[in-house]
């Protein structure tokens, strides 16, 4: 009687804690919903767009109904929870070993489909399918409690940098592996700006892809592109799945943020201009690969990288003598491009620019980076995520945003400082303000320094 009233009391206590947990998680995706409908002009071309893929649309409801469903009954039996935090971290560990070796075998299965010297692909592959299907059920049945015990690992950092009430990380980490969506961006060609974002069903081909992107610009005149992403903050996140530990805590992370800023005016007004985006996407990287790190060190030592050395800007590079041109790197050579392509359409030179990229993108290639399209939208995109050098150009947001971050004592001050910012204008005011604080500190210290 008394272990079946202990069960019981445990069983109730868990019911509580859930209850807690998806209500604010429910808070959250009812805030991300409000805060990203928008009802775009009949005539616009946002809206024209939507309605030539509206058979290409990702479908966002059916995918929430069926992962917070997933989530929900996981959360009440938390098996992990029964598990040794050794155990834990060997348990995620399995499962990334897992999808590697799942990828490796549909890699070896590609090969082979696409050999023209092997006439019965189906028979060659028959036990290389075999063992995939065999370990994708395995990394079916292990995936929720992968998931779980990397969002309590990732919920641990969070709620030690500040963002804990009552032990439980605000917003609560939630995340799902998942194919995700392919998405479109779409771009003036007279310039670099997002003008339209659209998310389309997983799985399109590279003709699918291609198809699409030729549709949109022969209609409408715009520079397209579609791409596949890593990370999406819908709630849970949606993050695809990959065999490193380092990756996928800072894609948990990024998309994190995206949740806590969502009530802020950095989220709320992310779809209100670019300055705003590039701002939002560039905090986000910078806390991903923060907390990421962080989660790695903690949890993962023996898998931590050595600390990145930074990206060198062209001018550190010169010397007194001629100038030597180091070994192809792909973030300078990006940044390059892009300040170049900046400077082609602000003349008006629209075909040239057009030209140039592409002459780029083959040299890109040349060097082993397989950029299928490199033109205006592309740039659109990852020009947005500003935190390091390249697709951004001479963008100012990454470099201020970076000075924000250091000049922040903690995590949580550098968010709470930065989510009532959306302009860069506002960014240089803040920044302005802490300069002028640090030097007027330093001129205090410093007249009570007795020389040694």
């Amino acid at each position: 009687m008394t272990i079946a009233r202990t069960s019981i009391n445990h069983f109730i206590r868990r019911l509580e804690h859930v209850a807690q947990h998806w209500k604010l998680a429910l808070l959250l995706l009812t805030l991300l919903l409000v805060f990203s409908i928008k009802n775009p002009p009949p005539a616009s071309i946002e809206a024209r767009v939507n309605r030539e893929l509206a058979h290409e649309r990702f479908n966002f409801v059916s995918w929430e109904i069926e992962t917070i469903w997933q989530k929900l009954g996981h959360s009440l039996l938390s098996p992990h929870h029964y598990v040794a935090e050794e155990d834990r971290r060997d348990l995620l560990l399995d499962y990334l070993d897992l999808v590697a070796e799942t990828q490796r075998l549909e890699g070896e299965i590609h090969r082979i489909y696409v050999d023209p010297d092997i006439e019965d692909a189906d028979e060659a592959t028959a036990e290389l399918r075999a063992r995939r299907d065999e370990l994708r059920e395995a990394i079916s049945a292990r995936q929720s409690t992968a998931e779980a015990i990397l969002e309590e690992q990732v919920a641990s950092v969070l709620e030690e940098e500040g963002f804990g009430v009552l032990g439980q990380e605000l917003p609560p980490v939630a995340v799902h592996f998942t194919p995700l969506p392919r998405l479109l961006i779409i771009s003036p060609r007279d310039r670099i700006e997002t003008l339209h974002q659209l998310s389309l069903t997983h799985g399109l081909d590279v003709s699918e892809q291609e198809a699409i992107e030729g549709e949109i610009d022969a209609t409408f005149d715009v520079s397209s592109l579609v791409t596949a992403i890593g990370g999406l903050s819908a709630y849970p996140s949606m993050v695809l799945e990959s065999t490193s530990i380092n990756w996928v805590t800072e894609v948990v992370a990024h998309e994190w943020t995206h949740h806590y800023l969502a009530p802020r005016p950095l989220g709320r007004k992310y779809q209100s201009s670019g300055e705003t985006r590039r701002i939002n996407e560039t905090v986000a990287s910078i806390v991903g690969k923060d907390v990421g790190r962080k989660v790695v060190a903690r949890y993962y030592p023996q898998h931590l990288p050595p600390e990145p050395e930074p990206t060198p800007e062209p001018e550190e590079q010169e010397d007194n003598g001629p100038l030597q041109r180091p070994a192809f790197n792909f973030r300078l050579e990006m940044r390059e491009t892009r300040i170049r392509v900046d400077k082609l359409l602000q003349e008006g030179k629209i075909e040239e620019a057009e030209a140039y990229m592409e002459q780029r993108r083959k040299i890109f290639v040349e060097h082993g980076y397989a950029i299928r399209k490199l033109n205006q939208a592309y740039f659109a995109f990852h020009g947005a995520y500003a935190a390091e050098p390249g697709a951004a150009g001479e963008d100012p947001i990454g470099p201020a945003v970076q000075e924000l971050f250091a000049r922040s004592p903690d995590l949580q001050t550098f968010l709470n400082r930065i989510a009532t910012v959306t302009t860069l204008r506002e960014l240089e005011t803040v920044l302005d303000e802490l300069r002028r604080d640090t030097a007027a500190g330093r001129f205090r210290f410093g007249i009570m320094r007795i020389p040694s």
